[in-house]
């Protein structure tokens, strides 16, 4: 028992680590166009990302924590083995979040996660305790690492798409406009950061509090798979120190790396993103707010110059999603290997 309780502690840190580097890696993606676009200066803008960051988690339920935490089963599992995978799996979460945000890659927080502990739940208990859901798709059941893997895979697409919808409808609309409208457009872009901060907080922090709700069922610290308020405190306070720390590596890919930000770029840009993690959020699909910012930025691009969008740094984005999921998931694998040594 004091064996268990001990790893219990040592994954619930582990979370909030990962939590926190979830936090500072995708600051960059929320800020960076507030920034680039001169709304705000990057005091300014980490400070309001930070508020309605916090109140994201707090206020925007437990759909997606409830999908995170049900994608492995391993009930019939010890639960000392079974917290040791869950530990190996976030491990490898915060190795892939630490080395993608040193070389200044928007790599996926949500892929890493997911890749990890499906790497590590293979390895150590066997493919069956990975909850894959694709059987059940074709009978319209929509859950495990299907959910997941189809939110991962739509988002960016539907940010595409809506980017550069907005992008033409905006642009018709002000097609009049005198050049001080930019004013305005940074004026308002204080309200649109502040709501894709929201968004990205009830998204991105759930799975934390799914990753720690998994792992207070498993030690026995609750009965049934419940988030506790503490829970969403915890994780919220966390995700929040990690944007005031800020991702600033990142904020020159999706800032300037991409297209060239004006102030209805932005607006627009921050108008799409908030809406689609916020409809992802309500449905219980945890999206990639990397992914879906960055998409979004290139449909914008595109509605407006197709060539001056870097398709190349669009290219490596690109890579950088294809390899996530089954990186992390071999880094994932390779702790649990080296893990059965003391075993």
């Amino acid at each position: 028992m004091a064996t268990l309780t001990v790893l219990a502690v040592v994954a619930v840190v582990f979370v909030i680590v990962f939590d926190y580097t979830n936090g500072f890696h995708d600051a960059s993606n929320i800020i960076a166009t507030v920034i680039a676009s001169r709304a705000m200066t990057p005091t300014q803008a980490v400070v309001v990302v930070a508020v309605f960051e916090f109140l994201g988690p707090l206020m925007g339920g437990t759909a997606v924590a409830n999908t995170i935490g049900k994608v492995v089963s391993l009930g019939d599992v010890d639960a000392v083995r079974a917290v040791t995978i869950i530990l190996g799996g976030v491990f490898a979460a915060i190795a892939w979040n630490l080395g993608t945000w040193w070389v200044g890659i928007p790599s996926s927080s949500s892929h890493a996660l997911t890749g990890g502990l499906c790497g590590s739940v293979v390895v150590a208990a066997g493919s069956d305790h990975v909850v894959w859901g694709f059987a059940e798709l074709r009978h319209g059941q929509v859950h495990g690492v299907a959910k997941v893997v189809l939110g991962l895979l739509i988002s960016p697409v539907v940010g595409f798409v809506v980017g550069f919808l907005l992008q033409k409808l905006m642009t018709a609309l002000l097609r009049r406009a005198r050049p001080g409208i930019n004013k305005t457009l940074r004026r308002v872009q204080w309200v649109t950061s502040a709501w894709l901060a929201f968004s990205h907080g009830a998204n991105d922090a759930q799975k934390s509090m799914g990753i720690l709700t998994l792992i207070l069922l498993l030690a026995g610290r609750i009965g049934e798979f419940v988030v506790p308020f503490w829970v969403v405190v915890l994780c919220a306070s966390a995700i929040t120190l990690g944007i005031l720390s800020g991702g600033w590596r990142i904020v020159r890919t999706v800032g300037f790396g991409i297209y060239k930000i004006r102030p209805l770029h932005a607006l627009d840009a921050q108008l799409t993103s908030a809406g689609v993690i916020y409809a992802a959020s309500l449905v219980g699909a945890p999206v990639s707010t990397t992914h879906v910012v960055a998409s979004s930025i290139m449909g914008i691009g595109s509605a407006e110059r197709v060539r001056e969008v870097r398709w190349s740094k669009a290219k490596e984005i690109l890579a950088t999603w294809v390899i996530t999921i089954p990186g992390s998931a071999l880094l994932a694998a390779v702790v649990i290997l080296v893990v059965r040594l003391f075993w």
